[in-house]
């Protein structure tokens, strides 16, 4: 038992209880009521918004039912006030990108406030996971893939994140089919899960260069799935790297998996492997933006870190006459979050050139869905495979 990490405490039957904290995403709330059945939602609403945290101790399908009637009241539209006689509107910003850039900001905002509010939630496990109530599910596989094995203490988590486990554990089980690869990649919890293949495809597609059969590097390979397409492709070497270990362990099982042991070497390094290599490919997470969890490191990439560096290092681990990869979407600029100027000037600065651009449309739902907040960017995004050589 580790007596410096977090405990929640709480008092029940008139005891003190205590579970240790276990979350990468929320915040352990500083109050902690035991609730049940008996709690209406709208005095549950009202506990979570003064930052009271509710232990779950009722039926395990009727806490799913107040975690949704929650979810209705915090989506539920703010009133609008009708503007006071004599005071103007606010003004509209004429800046499409400053538009753009406020409401990404409101919508990260809500989503912010949605999981701080509906993580207060919580659900105590027993020291094997397990959970004592009442039609509660058999979690045991899900938490150990995510948390590793029970250590022996009981623990706590908010309902919605365990919902996010049972959902990367079905992920992990059945995989997602890959075009592109002709076979599935099965993402672990904390791993990005390859669900968008257009940029998949542009991998397969684009010609390799000269040398690349021979090696080519994987920087941040998260699953292994472009590792695994380049060993697909003919590549007899692809070094893969990532310094998260889950990532590590579910790209060397995937690649195993398909086949491509002999291949595909995943090691850990930050960046770029040791040597130089005629392709060095990088799908770095496209949105320049501060992470609200952990688990969003695969998204938002705060102040276009990962790119940079990549962009930065790329020529020195490049062999003559090789390409680098960058696999990036343009929905940062759309957001108005990065300039395409900006970009160009960062590769111009590494002493690098433009090869050639291989665009192409993403085809996700929200792309083509006009009641999402983000529709008036996403509908204009473009995918883009971008080959780059030292200049």
């Amino acid at each position: 038992m580790n007596e410096q990490e977090p405990w929640i405490t709480w008092e029940e039957s008139g005891a003190p209880q205590r579970a240790r904290w276990r979350s990468e995403s929320q915040a352990m709330p500083a109050t902690l009521l035991p609730a049940d059945d008996t709690l209406a939602a709208n005095a549950a609403f009202k506990l979570i918004n003064e930052g009271t945290g509710l232990l779950w101790r009722g039926d395990f399908q009727n806490g799913r039912q107040l975690l949704q009637a929650l979810g209705r009241r915090v989506d539920k539209p703010p009133r609008v006030q009708p503007p006071r006689k004599g005071v103007p509107a606010p003004a509209t910003p004429a800046d499409p990108a400053a538009v753009a850039r406020d409401a990404f900001t409101r919508h990260r905002e809500a989503q912010a406030r949605r999981a701080a509010l509906l993580g207060r939630v919580l659900l105590k496990f027993e020291p094997d996971y397990s959970i004592a109530l009442r039609r509660a599910p058999d979690v045991r596989a899900a938490l150990g893939e995510a948390w590793g094995a029970p250590d022996g203490t009981p623990c706590g988590a908010s309902l919605r994140e365990l919902q996010g486990l049972i959902g990367a554990h079905e992920w992990r089980k059945k995989g997602v089919d890959v075009p592109a690869l002709g076979g599935r990649i099965h993402p672990w919890f904390g791993v990005f899960s390859p669900l968008r293949g257009e940029y998949l495809k542009l991998i397969a597609d684009a010609p390799l260069p000269p040398g690349a059969p021979s090696l080519a590097f994987d920087v941040g390979t998260g699953t292994g799935v472009i590792a695994a397409l380049l060993a697909r492709r003919g590549v007899r070497q692809v070094v893969a790297t990532d310094l998260d270990p889950r990532a590590i362990a579910c790209a060397t099982e995937n690649v195993a998996r398909l086949g491509y042991a002999d291949q595909v070497q995943v090691v850990a390094a930050d960046m770029f492997p040791e040597g130089r290599a005629a392709l060095v490919v990088c799908n770095p997470p496209w949105v320049p933006t501060p992470t609200n969890a952990a688990i969003e490191r695969a998204v938002y990439d705060p102040g276009s870190a990962m790119l940079r560096a990549y962009l930065g290092g790329l020529a020195a681990h490049l062999a003559p006459g090789g390409e680098g990869w960058l696999v990036m979407s343009d929905l940062a600029e759309h957001l108005g979050l990065r300039t395409r100027d900006e970009m160009l000037a960062w590769i111009a600065g590494a002493g690098l050139r433009v090869v050639a651009r291989h665009d192409t449309r993403p085809t996700h739902p929200k792309a083509g869905d006009p009641a999402d907040p983000l529709f008036a960017a996403r509908s204009r995004e473009v995918t883009s495979l971008w080959r780059l050589g030292v200049a």
